[in-house]
């Protein structure tokens, strides 16, 4: 019995390979190929249709890295085609890689119509003509070079159109019109699900035997030499075996059309415009085709560039939309990465992405969408329920490394008490192809069998692969209802959640951040993206303040649509590929110029906005775009002042020098590190015995693979203490110290500012595969540490008790972490730096901040360059303290020349409630709306005044959207706040 199980299988693995699948066409004439190469960028459509091009033969090599090339295909049917299905088979010259990463095409009419795209595995384009009649299409080829090679992960120049020459990386391939046959074809799917089926039941069971046999009949059916002529009769063999319906208790999955596709990797911004219009093509042609099948698409960004770029896709795309069967998903404006967008930021996310689909198509989406990022923060759960939303989708966390998460359907609660139902596909994968494999995984894999029994499986290939085939939905037909196998069915991703939380009232709850065991070096990889996005958000914060106080105070005019067009740029550039530093050196390089640009026109409204509220004078107006009061003046006000107090500085016995002033004493010892910061208040020391804080450590940096997104444990083996300075020395009250290793040289600033040791370190970086950070040992005894996530704070474990908590050994903060013991912490902020580690050594701790790296994949350059980074070492901190100086770190003072105090448009008499955003209104009514949220993760009842005459005040949703009336007296609004509880206000002007 086990022999005929082998000896059948393998028959049918030959038999389709060799004789039915070359079948689906039997006969096939050349088609003409002329092809037009595009000088540099690419051209609109109507130039390329327009082109003059010259003929090219099958086989030819064509298309330089990164080019275009316009091809024209022409034919003619033959007369004894009459009646038969017909088909183009255009082979661009595709190789093995995957679909999307490499050579693709998108198929236009003579009159510029979109057709479909082209890939790897979508080869065809139906032609409806007469025998006789011409046959012409165009296709608008790229010639994207394969990035992620064989072997993967190696250097190369390709990633950036600037270095990766102009050799053809392609040659033509088949260029045909053949006869489809559709018998032939639909064999071939029968065969497919059987046999995929076939080898996921169990060995010695009655189905795999019963589908065993039928195949086994089926290709005795089959006239090897006449394979369509006997497909039919091979087909009612099987006929049997696909009618017996699905166990009652089969598992459930709900296919969902999809094409994940990265808004930028291994591909530049402009070809994601043409994947997502290749893509979208290919879904329109298909829906047309199929009636059961359904297909979502995330990323608003996305949308808008097809109806910007593409407006010809554009209108079938909404026509599909209105049919309810192209399904905008998500509702956010791309698929960020989570982790280290600031808390307004993340929140914008939500607002310009759900505002465009409701705009476009008054579709409010409530789920969340983000099946490939990289872990997950906290503070997300009421970011996502004040934005409307209530369900989450990812898929990532099952590439966890260490610790296998103990659920798929569960209830995400956040930093707030927030909870969020969230699915995990059991599928295991963004870019199903409906295989046997696929499904039988997925049943397998489910965790929560017994008390669920749904799951959803994202179907197609992404990334400009072409999303859903027409293969992926017959044997989605094949297995609705099949015996042995999950029975599938094509559905929204909002119908699946519906049913999902119908069928499982009482899910299990997971606390806390959503940590992904893998890709952790993406918090420190390519700084300067990572320092752009955090000064991008800190200047459009500063921006909509002083633009709104402005409008208010000087009745000038508040910049609507630039800040909404910068906005949407910087929320761009937070995609997971791209803030996480993973992209190729196009992508990165282009980001550094946009972060330059959107810094020049932010800091010129800033500008226009503070000369309008300084007035004139001969002063100096201090304006202060954080939070809290700083040196008198308050948050989001100025004054007019004068003079700078410095600490005292002097030098040190044995070496180096003394920073002093009322609060803290320094020493920094002639090796330019610091051993000592005492604080005198507490009559304490801040760092351990012989310890040495501001010390310099690099490690090797090879890791196992994913140069640019992973580092692995293995890297802490091997230390190199940068402890040689070439000078230590005074300079205007700070210690200047300059040290060199390898090919690289590090120049730092010490500077004391009150209760803070503030530390600038240059870094002129030219290593390879090192990873630098800035370690602090701490004399401070604790457990867990508080990191800053969106709208608050989290906790982790500074110890290693068990396997989850020694997996983080690298995590996120934003602009704070903080550890204390009772009644004494400290807090370590940064004004760009996300990556940092945190461990124990007896009763020490020691937090240590992640600079730079050096992988040579995707970018070989990665980092190479000068970089500046702050940083601010505050003993005596509670985690209020870390706010507040995580605040002024990152925003520090603006001096303008002028006369005039402005009063704060809004204060709080709470420090612990923090004013996250104060700005008009988006549907330019003039209001003025404030976002605010409790800091310290206490309870909270505070006033918010506000500084203008009020006439209503309106609790709102993150998209402004009323929710609630609130009382206010004379502009004065109780406030009481949950722990980390997020709130929105709108004030309308009396």
């Amino acid at each position: 019995m086990h022999d005929d199980r082998n000896l059948v299988e393998a028959r049918l693995k030959r038999v389709l390979n060799e004789r039915v699948r070359p079948a689906v066409y039997p006969e096939s004439v050349p088609l003409e190929v002329a092809v037009w190469h595009a000088p540099g960028e690419p051209v609109p459509v109507a130039e390329g249709l327009a082109a003059t091009p010259a003929p090219i033969a099958p086989g030819a090599a064509w298309g330089a890295p990164w080019g275009t090339s316009w091809f024209t295909v022409t034919g003619t049917i033959p007369a004894q085609w009459a009646g038969r299905t017909v088909e183009a088979l255009l082979d661009l010259g595709f190789n093995e890689s995957s679909p999307g990463f490499q050579c693709e095409g998108l198929v236009y009419r003579p009159d510029g119509t979109p057709v479909k795209g082209l890939n790897p595995r979508n080869q065809w384009v139906r032609i409806d003509a007469d025998p006789g009649e011409p046959v012409r299409l165009h296709i608008e080829a790229a010639s994207n070079p394969v990035i992620l090679g064989d072997p993967p992960f190696q250097p190369t120049r390709l990633g950036d159109k600037e270095t990766a020459g102009t050799d053809p990386l392609y040659r033509l391939g088949r260029m045909e019109l053949a006869v489809f046959d559709e018998n032939v074809w639909q064999l071939v799917m029968d065969l497919e699900v059987l046999g995929e089926l076939m080898a996921e039941l169990p060995a010695d069971g009655a189905r795999r035997w019963e589908l065993l046999r039928a195949v086994e009949r089926a290709l005795d059916a089959i006239d090897l030499q006449d394979v369509g002529a006997t497909a039919a009769a091979a087909r009612a063999e099987l006929a049997g075996v696909l009618s017996s319906p699905a166990a009652p208790s089969a598992h459930r999955i709900s296919a969902v059309g999809h094409a994940h596709i990265d808004s930028a990797w291994l591909w530049p911004l402009r070809e994601t415009v043409r994947k997502v219009a290749r893509t979208a093509s290919n879904m329109t042609a298909l829906l047309e085709d199929e009636p059961d099948f359904v297909f979502a698409m995330s990323q608003a960004q996305q949308w808008a560039w097809i109806k910007e770029h593409r407006p010809e896709v554009w209108a079938k795309v909404t026509k599909a939309v209105a049919a309810g069967r192209f399904v905008p998903t998500g509702g956010m404006w791309v698929e960020s990465d989570t982790n280290m967008p600031g808390s307004e930021a993340m929140a914008r996310q939500f607002v310009h992405g759900k505002r465009f689909f409701i705009d476009e198509f008054g579709i409010d989406n409530e789920e969340v969408w983000l099946p490939d990022t990289f872990g997950f923060a906290a503070g997300l759960p009421q970011i996502i329920k004040a934005a409307g939303s209530k369900r989450l989708l990812t898929q990532k966390i099952s590439w966890s490394q260490t610790n296998v998460f103990p659920h798929h359907t569960f209830l995400w609660e956040g930093i707030d008490g927030t909870r969020i139902f969230t699915h995990f596909p059991p599928v295991d994968t963004y870019n199903c192809a409906m295989t046997g494999g696929e499904l039988a995984h997925a049943a397998r894999n489910f965790k929560d069998k017994g008390l669920a029994r749904r799951s959803l499986a994202p179907t197609g290939w992404g990334d400009g692969g072409g999303g859903t085939t027409r293969e992926m939905v017959a044997k989605a037909a094949r297995v609705r209802d099949l015996e042995g196998s999950p029975s599938v069915t094509w559905e929204p991703p909002a119908d699946f959640f519906a049913k999902a939380e119908a069928d499982y009232p009482h899910p299990p709850v997971w606390v806390g951040e959503l940590y992904l065991e893998l890709h952790r070096a993406t918090l420190t990889s390519q700084a300067k993206t990572k320092q752009g996005n955090r000064r991008s958000e800190s200047l459009l914060r500063e921006a909509e303040l002083w633009a709104a106080t402005a409008a208010v105070r000087a009745g000038a005019p508040y910049p609507y649509e630039r800040l909404d067009r910068i906005w949407k740029m910087v929320l761009l550039h937070q995609f997971h590929d791209i803030l996480p530093g993973s992209s190729i050196a196009w992508v990165h390089r282009e980001a550094r110029r946009t972060y330059e640009a959107v810094a020049a026109e932010l800091n010129e409204i800033i500008d226009t906005a503070q000369r309008a509220l300084a007035g004139d004078g001969d002063r100096t107006v201090v304006f202060n775009g954080a939070p809290h009061t700083r040196d008198g003046v308050p948050g989001g006000g100025a004054l007019a002042v004068s003079g700078v107090r410095r600490a005292e500085a002097r030098e040190r016995d044995g070496g180096g020098f003394v920073l002093e002033n009322d609060e803290l004493r320094v020493e920094i010892d002639a090796r330019g590190l610091v051993v000592s910061v005492f604080d005198p208040r507490a009559d304490r020391e801040t760092l351990p015995p012989g310890q040495a804080a501001n010390l310099l450590q690099l490690h090797p940096d090879f890791p196992n693979k994913w140069d640019a997104w992973d580092v692995d444990r293995f890297y802490r083996n091997t230390v190199t203490d940068l402890v040689d300075a070439e000078e230590v020395s005074l300079a205007d009250g700070s210690v200047r110290i300059r040290r060199s290793f390898g090919a690289s040289a590090v120049t730092q600033l010490l500077t004391l500012s009150g209760r803070r040791l503030d530390i600038e370190t240059e870094v002129d970086w030219h290593e390879t595969e090192k990873f630098l950070k800035l370690a602090f040992p701490l004399d401070v005894h604790a457990d867990r540490y508080a990191s800053e996530s969106q709208f608050g704070h989290a906790f982790r474990a500074t110890h290693t008790n068990t396997s989850w908590e020694a997996a983080k050994f690298e995590a996120c903060n934003h602009r704070f972490v903080h550890v204390e013991e009772p009644g004494w912490g400290v807090a370590l902020v940064n004004d760009s730096t996300y990556g940092h580690d945190v461990t124990r050594t007896g009763s020490a701790t020691t937090f240590r901040v992640s600079l730079l790296r050096a992988p040579r994949f995707p970018d070989p350059e990665t980092d190479q360059g000068v970089h500046r980074f702050r940083h601010a070492l505050v003993p005596g901190a509670t985690i209020g303290d870390a706010v507040r100086e995580g605040h002024f770190v990152n925003l520090p003072e603006r001096r303008v020349p002028g006369a005039a105090a402005v009063e704060p448009l809004v204060g709080v008499d709470d420090d612990a409630v923090v004013v996250s955003a104060v700005k008009l209104a988006d549907d330019e009514s003039g209001d003025v709306v404030v976002r605010c949220y409790e800091s310290r993760g206490g309870r909270a009842r505070a006033t918010l005044t506000a500084g203008f005459p009020v006439a209503e005040v309106v609790a709102t949703d993150l998209l402004e959207r009323p929710v609630g009336q609130v009382r206010h007296e004379g502009g004065a609004v109780p406030l009481t706040l949950r722990p980390f509880e997020l709130v929105t206000l709108r004030l309308k002007r009396a």
